[in-house]
């Protein structure tokens, strides 16, 4: 439900960069347990206050009800299925398949949310909205994400033996610890300054130097 999902699991394990593989595990671990319990007690109380579906779900129809206004509806079947709307505001014409849940902005179809102008053919014909709701977004269904616990890890010498393959770290492959690491991540369009040639001294015209640290 975000336009980056990347973003939100960094913000999760922000804390946990740089750091030994054991203490990143451990941290990890640690903030899902965190998360996950905080999560389940806040999805559980607004179920439990017969909240059918989540704020940020709730948000977003209001924000549909709010654009739906300057709409005109025209009906053209018998059994509400078929719909022509006209946004008065562009001048654009859409259709409405309320039984193939399609509508042509492609919104209705791609995030199974009724659209501004699935709400504004509902409203005219006085129907239930809440019918084109897919399932995904109702409080009972995000619970069921937060059904499984932790448990938890305890001291290391109450653990099982290990009985497993062993891994024996290639030390020929280790980092080097002089001058700027370099990144390994995959760059895209975003990273428009990494992208780019290498910088060129605005005093001696070379690459490779600023002017601050020109020779």
């Amino acid at each position: 439900m975000t336009t980056n999902l990347v973003e939100c699991i960094n913000s999760v394990l922000k804390g946990a960069r740089n750091l030994l593989v054991t203490a990143l595990v451990r941290s990890t671990f640690y903030w899902l347990n965190e998360l996950f319990t905080r999560k389940s007690t806040e999805a559980h109380e607004r179920l439990h206050n017969r909240f059918t579906y989540s704020e940020f779900t709730m948000k977003r129809v209001e924000e549909s009800f709010r654009r739906a206004g300057n709409v005109v509806v025209n009906r053209f079947d018998r059994h509400n299925e078929m719909f022509e709307v006209n946004e008065i505001q562009h001048g654009t014409i859409y259709t409405v398949n309320l039984a193939q849940r399609h509508c042509d902005c492609g919104h209705f179809q791609v995030e199974q949310l009724p659209c501004r102008h699935v709400l504004a053919c509902c409203a005219n014909q006085h129907l239930d909205w809440q019918v084109y709701m897919h399932d995904v977004y109702k409080m009972s269904e995000i619970c069921k994400v937060y059904i499984d616990e932790f448990v938890p890890m305890g001291d290391p010498s109450t653990w099982d033996i290990y009985d497993g393959a062993k891994v024996i770290a290639n030390w020929t492959l280790r980092r080097t610890t002089k001058g700027r690491l370099k990144s390994t991540r995959y760059l895209n369009e975003m990273d428009s300054r990494d992208i780019r040639g290498p910088r060129q001294c605005t005093i001696c015209g070379r690459e490779g130097h600023s002017r601050s640290r020109c020779p």
